[in-house]
């Protein structure tokens, strides 16, 4: 910290204030939360998403030197660079790059145009049952689908928002539902199905603050994991009521009136020459040449973490039990690129043999896809490098250090919830989330005697509901790119259901906490 601002401090009383205290920690105490609080904020209401992150990395890197706008200026360009030492972070940006030219050849192979058509015949079926029903059901449908693909977030909101979409402009339901739809459906189901790479996350968490049994204890904490629970009662409750709230109802208004998907001045996150690219004129419509390149994406995933996490697994007892630590070691990033990957290997050759198209026009879309989902790309750096400034400031230490000398047992998991969903908004990443406070809330849970599992639910539920609402996370950014969203609009229309379901959890927690204690 500048000598100057500390002597201000000094002259104007504050020398032996609790904030003069804070101010002077080694991890930058209160300052370690303002860069991402102002770039929450502006973004909420500038919408300048880009500019937004940038400020923040900037600002970081800014307290970070000294208040030295030369040497803040060149290591936020430093700061950007090294997101790529991160192997986890390259691979991320490498799947969402990709991604693009997955959609591309579905769209361009009309297999996007055969799913449709099925569709269609699902949507006629229950609209001469009842008038105005089929958008019930395909939102439902889309919830659904959500949910059966726990394997990956991203893979999950992908495989909703590119499925969905077209379906969904037909039927004239807003983009910002579809995006809330598909972003509340992926990280609830990953959580409280922990099949996957986040169970795996999680129970090596778990391991290192030296408990027994990771597993079981995880799968006790999905009972109390309130908010996940709640996340996707609330879609069930809003898809079936058809009733609305806050921007979202706004939105649904301004759609069921106008016809208009998006609102006048919205930025869609992926590039309309991915969402309208005309499909090769003299093919035939089928369903199989979406399905299978997106089965394909999916089904690898769990298989590529097996592979991944093959060579880690120590002490196997059997065949399956090596499988099962084996998913538990891989990595997640790898194992999405693999099957992105390898679903675009797939839909090359289906392609090529059915003569859809030539290698040389595959490689042009490929290409292509990339080029146009460059700008979400972008984004997943920022998002990377302000998390990697928080770290270094000390966001989350600094949070969970000041709220350690007053917690008391009872109101322990309701504490523990509110810190992790802070930490997750101003971070935008409910890992890192999980990484910061399970070191911290399983100490405390042991020493004030709370039970482990609710504590653990809480730790969790607090990292789900705190993405959720950041405008900042990367998940959330996946959701709006699939569905065609204008981000910070996804992020308005789904605030209101979010703080709902994450209201009613801290009320639970606060009394399961006096009940339990």
């Amino acid at each position: 910290m500048s000598s100057l601002l500390k002597i201000l401090l000094f002259c104007t009383g504050f020398k032996n204030h609790w904030i003069t205290k804070h101010l002077f920690m080694e991890n930058y105490g209160l300052l370690s939360i303002l860069p991402p609080v102002i770039a929450i904020v502006l973004a909420l209401k500038t919408k300048q998403i880009y500019i937004v992150l940038l400020f923040g990395i900037w600002f970081s890197w800014l307290i970070m030197s000294d208040w030295n706008v030369l040497t803040g200026t060149l290591a936020t360009i430093e700061g950007m660079v090294n997101v790529f030492k991160s192997e986890g972070n390259t691979r991320t940006i490498m799947f969402s790059a990709l991604v693009g030219a997955l959609l591309l050849f579905i769209q361009y192979s009309k297999g996007v145009e055969g799913f449709i058509n099925q569709l269609n015949k699902v949507i006629h079926f229950f609209e001469k049952k009842q008038k105005g029903y089929s958008r019930v059901v395909v939102q439902l449908l889309a919830l659904l689908t959500g949910l059966l693909l726990f394997v990956e977030t991203s893979i999950s909101s992908l495989t909703v928002g590119t499925l969905y979409r077209p379906v969904f402009d037909k039927l004239k339901i807003p983009r910002e539902k579809l995006a809330y739809i598909a972003d509340s459906s992926s990280a609830p189901s990953s959580i409280l199905i922990p099949f996957n790479a986040w169970g795996a996350f999680i129970m090596g968490l778990l391991v290192t603050q030296g408990l027994d049994n990771p597993f079981g204890l995880l799968l006790s904490s999905i009972a109390y994991n309130f908010y996940p629970i709640l996340a996707i009662a609330i879609v069930f409750v809003v898809i079936l009521t058809k009733k609305d709230i806050g921007p979202m109802a706004k939105a649904e208004k301004r759609t069921r009136e106008t016809g208009k998907l998006l609102n006048d001045n919205s930025k869609p996150m992926l590039s309309s020459e991915v969402t309208s690219l005309a499909p090769k004129e003299g093919i035939k419509a089928r369903a199989y040449n979406m399905i299978v390149p997106l089965a394909t994406m999916v089904f690898m995933m769990p298989i590529n973490l097996v592979y991944t996490g093959w060579s880690a697994v120590e002490n196997a007892t059997s065949f399956s039990d090596h499988v099962f630590q084996a998913i538990g070691k891989g990595s997640g990033s790898s194992s999405v690129l693999y099957a992105v990957l390898t679903a675009i290997l797939v839909a090359m050759i289906m392609y090529r043999s059915q003569k859809i198209m030539k290698t040389k026009e595959m490689i042009d879309l490929v290409l292509k896809g990339i080029s146009e989902l460059m700008p979400l790309a972008l984004l997943m750096l920022l998002a990377f490098a302000i998390g990697d400034a928080c770290n270094q400031l000390g966001t989350g230490a600094f949070v969970a250090d000041w709220s350690k000398d007053w917690l008391s047992p009872e109101f322990l998991p309701a504490i523990i919830f509110v810190i992790s969903s802070f930490i997750a908004f101003s971070t935008g990443t409910s890992w890192g989330t999980f990484a910061i406070m399970m070191a911290i809330a399983v100490p405390m849970a042991e020493v004030h005697g709370a039970p482990l599992t609710l504590v653990i639910a809480a730790t969790l539920g607090g990292g789900i509901f705190g993405d959720h609402c950041s405008p900042i996370s990367d998940t959330s950014i996946i959701s709006s790119m699939a569905s065609a969203s204008d981000h910070i609009d996804h992020v308005n229309t789904q605030l209101p259901y979010a703080l709902i379901g994450g209201g009613i959890t801290v009320v639970m927690y606060l009394i399961l906490g006096f009940v339990m204690n």
